[in-house]
């Protein structure tokens, strides 16, 4: 078994309101920064050992799929690094 690192992105999904990062937007707008768009993000890191890379973004992704992450309203993003 490695020792692996998994990330997991948790983003809400493009037309799903967004009141975080509104809130921000309006902020940074008010300190003079012209921006486009802005999107809040939820990022966990998870210390796991499995066989190989591709076994940790399974459990991960298994993770995500069944805790993190709420599909209906929510895209997340899996990347494993070896620790």
């Amino acid at each position: 078994m490695t020792a692996y690192t998994a990330t997991v992105t948790v983003r809400l999904k493009h037309g799903v309101l967004d009141p975080e990062a509104e809130t921000t937007k309006r902020a940074l707008e008010r300190l003079d920064f012209d921006l486009e768009a802005l999107r809040s993000a939820d990022r966990f890191e998870i210390d796991l050992e499995a066989a190989d890379a591709e076994a940790a973004a399974s459990r991960a992704d298994e993770m995500a799929e069944r805790l993190l992450a709420n599909p209906t309203i929510h895209d997340y993003e899996v990347t494993v690094e070896e620790r």
